[in-house]
C-alpha cells in the first residue's frame, strides 16, 4: 500500500528542484512551469473519479496494474518533451495513471481495516509516506545536476516498473467478487454533496495539500532563485521537512490512545495556522521594514515548512480516516468521488500560487496563512457544528 500511494507523491516532488531549469530549457515562464503541477493535480482528480468506480466492478488489483502502466507511458512522454505543451500533456497522462495510488490505496485500506485500527493505519502510512515527497527533491536535485532534468522521468519509469512487478506478485485482492455490487455513482455523489461534514473534511484535506503542493511549485523559485540555494541543497532541505512529517504521524498515532481523530485533526490545524502566521510576519518584516539576511530567511522558511508539515500530517491522516466512515457499502466509488473533489480543489490552490508568483518573498507565506485561516473556518462551520 505504501509503495502504491507513495509513487505519485514521489512523482509530484521529484522534479521540483528542476523547475527553474525546465523554464529556461523550454523557453517558458516560471508560472507556466508551476502550472505543470496544477495540470498534474487536475489529471489526478480526473483519474480518481475513474479508478474508484472501475475497481468496485473489477477489483482493486487489476486497476492498480492498469494505472501503473499508464503512469509509465506518461513518464516516457515527459522524458521526450521538447516544449511546455507536450510536458503538460504527459504530466496529465502520468497523473491519470498515478491517481490509483490515492483512490485505490485508500480503498484497499478501508477494505482491510476498520474502526480505530483504520485511524492508526492512516497515521502509520502518513508517517511512512513522508519519505516519498522528501526523497523526491533529494533524488531529483542530484539527477538534474548530473544527468539533466529529463532523466528524472526515466528514474520514475524504472521505479514504476518495479512497483508493477511487486504488485503483480505480492498484492492480494481485497475487494472480492461476492462483495462487488452495482453502485449508482450519481446516487453516491448526491449523498456526498449533501453531507456537510464530508465536504468539510474534503476541504481540510485539500487545504493541507494545497499548502504542500504550492510549496513544491513555488519553493524552488523562492529558495533557489531568490535566496540562492543550489538545486541539490534545496532537495536535501526536504529531509528536514520529511522528518517533521514523520514526527507528526508518530505523535498522531500515539494520541489515538487518549484522543479522537477529530481532536487530533484540530491540533494539527492549530499548528499549521501558528506556523503560517509566524512565517508571514517574518516575510512581511523582511519585505517592508528591514531586509533580513538570506541565510536567516532560508532558516525561517524551512523551519516554518517543517512546522506546517508536522501539523499537516496530523490533520490529513485523521480527516481522511473520518471522512467516509458511513460509506463502507460503496467505498471505491465514494473514495473516487471524494478524491476527485479534494484533488480538484488542490489544483485550484496551486493555480492560485502560480497567479500570485511575482519573484518576491511575500506571496507564498501570506497565501499559506490565508489557506490556514480558511481551514479553521471550515472546521468551525462544517465539522464542529455538524
Amino acid at each position: 500500500i505504501i509503495l502504491i500511494v507513495g509513487l505519485p507523491q514521489l512523482s509530484e516532488t521529484v522534479y521540483t528542484p528542476s523547475l527553474p531549469d525546465i523554464a529556461h530549457d523550454l523557453q517558458t515562464s516560471a508560472s507556466m512551469v508551476e502550472y505543470t503541477l496544477t495540470i498534474y493535480l487536475f489529471g489526478f482528480a480526473i483519474g480518481t473519479l475513474f479508478w474508484g468506480k472501475l475497481s468496485d466492478k473489477f477489483g482493486r488489483k487489476p486497476c492498480v496494474i492498469a494505472g501503473l502502466i499508464i503512469f509509465i507511458f506518461g513518464c516516457i512522454g515527459c522524458y521526450f518533451s521538447t516544449n511546455i505543451t507536450l510536458l503538460m500533456l504527459s504530466r496529465f497522462i502520468q497523473a491519470f495513471g498515478g491517481s490509483i495510488g490515492s483512490v485505490l490505496g485508500q480503498a484497499i485500506c478501508r477494505d482491510a481495516f476498520h474502526g480505530p485500527a483504520l485511524g492508526r493505519v492512516y497515521s502509520s502510512i502518513g508517517s511512512a509516506l513522508a519519505l516519498f515527497p522528501a526523497l523526491g527533491p533529494v533524488i531529483g536535485g542530484v539527477i538534474a545536476e548530473h544527468f539533466g532534468w529529463s532523466s528524472i522521468f526515466l528514474f520514475l519509469m524504472v521505479f514504476a516498473l518495479i512497483v508493477t512487478i511487486l504488485v503483480s506478485i505480492k498484492l492480494p485482492e481485497t475487494h472480492h467478487k461476492n462483495n462487488r455490487k452495482k453502485i449508482a455513482i450519481w446516487t453516491v455523489a448526491l449523498h456526498l454533496m449533501r453531507n456537510k461534514k464530508v465536504i468539510g473534511f474534503g476541504l481540510i484535506v485539500a487545504g493541507c495539500n494545497g499548502i504542500l503542493f504550492s510549496y513544491f511549485a513555488e519553493g524552488s523559485f523562492y529558495l533557489i532563485k531568490i535566496l540562492g540555494l543550489s538545486p541539490s541543497e534545496y532537495g536535501f532541505s526536504f529531509t528536514l521537512i520529511a522528518t517533521a512529517t514523520m514526527m507528526g504521524g508518530i505523535l498522531s498515532k500515539k494520541l489515538h490512545a487518549h484522543h479522537s481523530s477529530k481532536v487530533i485533526m484540530n491540533y494539527g490545524l492549530v499548528i499549521i495556522t501558528m506556523a503560517a502566521l509566524i512565517f508571514s510576519l517574518v516575510a512581511f518584516a523582511s519585505h517592508s521594514i528591514v531586509p533580513l539576511p538570506n541565510g536567516l530567511m532560508i532558516a525561517v522558511t524551512i523551519m516554518s515548512q517543517m512546522s506546517m508539515a508536522f501539523g499537516i500530517c496530523m490533520s490529513t491522516s485523521n480527516a481522511l480516516a473520518l471522512a467516509l466512515v458511513d460509506y463502507k457499502h460503496a467505498i471505491g466509488t465514494a473514495s473516487s468521488l471524494f478524491g476527485f473533489f479534494y484533488y480538484g480543489v488542490i489544483s485550484l490552490f496551486t493555480l492560485g500560487m502560480g497567479f500570485l508568483h511575482n519573484g518576491t518573498l511575500l506571496p507564498m507565506p501570506l497565501y499559506f496563512l490565508c489557506i490556514a485561516v480558511f481551514m479553521a473556518i471550515v472546521q468551525r462551520i462544517m465539522i464542529r457544528t455538524s
